[in-house]
């Protein structure tokens, strides 16, 4: 089993173009406006470029005209408090659940921005990009024939070049998760849900070979992957290797664990002492002692901005710790993202 991509990784290459520091504009638009107009109420691709210091993703306004098509409201890019404060948030659901894009403090070039959803305790994450999310939406929608031409409609040209119309059906697959897997993407919920089913036909190989290929630098940055193989590692009476899954999963950062802290803990046999641990690093005397090792200065200050974020997301108390996290940023030379950090409406 590979281990987890560390916070260090996300720390080696900055991509981000010097930041404005606009706000989100808004552009006008009477109530019954068309999708396409509603789409630019608040204006997502100058916010993503000019404050979250980063390129938009290319069918961006197509992804939120389709959100819009399925029932969910847009919400203002800005709107950050209280949330975890890496997201440009884009919609929310009539359920109140909340679709954004993840932008990563620091990321190895060519990486997108993740599609997510925000949870009390981070982030789920939906789509490795925009292109996946929207091709998903289309073949789901031409399955269960729920608002397809709406769909198509707001989707515009981009959904030609994602999918055509029938495509499913004529690819005679089994079941729709099948084909999302092997013609759209990989998306965690299609895994464990397969998973799942390995389990239910008591195929536990398939079950722990699925589990173990989901580990496997699939979604570099997040934990999730990992917490899941324990689940199933402890299902079928693996406790030590999920132990060691658990705590695998527990060297990324704790909000993209796709569960609360407490639960991923408890898989890894651990109570409170690696809280206490990191509480422990952030403080003056931490820090000291982290130099004193001989750790750069500016890799200490990071490692502080990623320690507050996993306290965070135990805590719940994301606001409370917004600037301390943005000035360790600003420490480390990282103004643009510093700045992104700190926007709040």
């Amino acid at each position: 089993m590979r281990p987890a991509v560390s916070r260090a990784a996300f720390a080696s290459v900055l991509l981000a173009p010097r930041a404005v520091g606009v706000a989100a504009r808004c552009a006008s638009s009477s109530s019954a406006a068309s999708p396409s107009v509603a789409a630019a109420t608040y204006d997502h691709a100058s916010f993503i470029k000019e404050v979250a210091a980063t390129d938009p993703p290319e069918h961006l306004n197509s992804l939120l005209n389709v959100l819009q098509a399925r029932g969910e409201k847009l919400v203002s890019p800005g709107a950050k408090r209280g949330l975890i404060p890496l997201v440009v948030p884009l919609s929310e659901s009539p359920a109140g659940n909340l679709t954004s894009l993840l932008r990563w403090p620091t990321a190895p070039s060519g990486m997108e921005m993740p599609v997510v959803e925000v949870r009390n305790y981070g982030l789920w994450l939906l789509a490795k990009n925009v292109n996946q999310y929207i091709h998903r939406m289309l073949v789901e929608a031409d399955v269960t024939t729920d608002n397809t031409d709406d769909l198509w409609s707001a989707v515009g040209a981009a959904g030609k070049n994602l999918y055509t119309k029938g495509d499913f059906k004529e690819s005679q697959m089994a079941d729709l998760d099948a084909y999302l897997l092997k013609k759209v993407g990989l998306f965690p919920d299609v895994i464990e849900r397969k998973t799942s089913r390995h389990f239910e036909k008591g195929d536990y190989v398939s079950a722990l070979i699925t589990g173990e290929f989901y580990t496997r630098d699939q979604f570099p940055g997040f934990g999730r992957p990992f917490v899941f193989n324990a689940e199933i590692l402890k299902r079928v009476g693996r406790t030590t290797e999920a132990k060691d899954s658990a705590r695998v999963a527990l060297k990324s950062p704790w909000w993209t664990l796709g569960c609360s802290y407490e639960e991923a803990a408890e898989l890894a046999g651990w109570e409170d002492e690696q809280i206490e641990f990191i509480r422990e690093k952030v403080t003056e005397e931490g820090k000291r002692d982290d130099l004193k090792k001989g750790k750069a200065p500016e890799q200490v200050v990071l490692d502080e901005a990623a320690f507050l974020m996993d306290l965070a997301s135990v805590d719940g108390n994301w606001d409370d710790v917004v600037d301390r996290i943005a000035g360790c940023y600003r420490e480390a030379g990282l103004d643009d993202i510093a700045k992104f950090i700190a926007y709040r409406e």
